[in-house]
């Protein structure tokens, strides 16, 4: 699937590992593991060549958002979103069908939408400044070992 990507793939900067690839790619993994559309890797993929942050863990943590997991994140992503718009819970029962999801567009996908959008900025901000926290103490907790050997 990553092949429409071409040569962007073969910037170093895309498969190193360091503070600024990490923070980075987490902020876009669990960006894009929050956002309800298909192909959720490949706009990862897009996010990490446009970041220039580490790609395979982009693309790694938008399976947080798997067949598992998926109806209670984004079950949660909807009251986030009829919270905001100051709208009531309507009541809804899922099913894989076109008629449904154009059904529930109208109904109950502008509170769901705008819900995923603000869950996937706050997931972004939080791992960006999480990783880069977690980063600099083991890294300073190293010099102090080596300091202390």
């Amino acid at each position: 699937m990553l092949k429409i990507f071409g040569r962007l793939l073969q910037d170093a900067n895309l498969w190193h590992l360091n503070r600024r690839s990490a923070r980075g790619a987490f902020a876009v993994g669990l960006f894009f593991a929050f956002i309800p559309v298909p192909f959720q890797m490949v706009l990862a993929a897009a996010g990490a060549i446009l970041f220039r942050v580490n790609m395979p863990i982009s693309v790694a943590l938008v399976w947080l958002t798997n067949p598992l997991t998926m109806p209670p994140i984004f079950y949660g992503s909807y009251l986030v979103g009829t919270l905001i718009l100051n709208q009531p819970e309507q009541h809804f029962v899922f099913e894989a069908s076109w008629e449904w999801f154009l059904q529930s567009i109208e109904t109950i996908g502008p509170a769901f939408l705008l819900g995923s959008l603000v869950c996937a900025s706050i997931a972004s901000i939080i791992a960006y400044f999480g990783i880069d926290i977690i980063w600099r103490r083991s890294v300073k907790k190293a010099w102090l070992a080596r300091k202390n050997n």
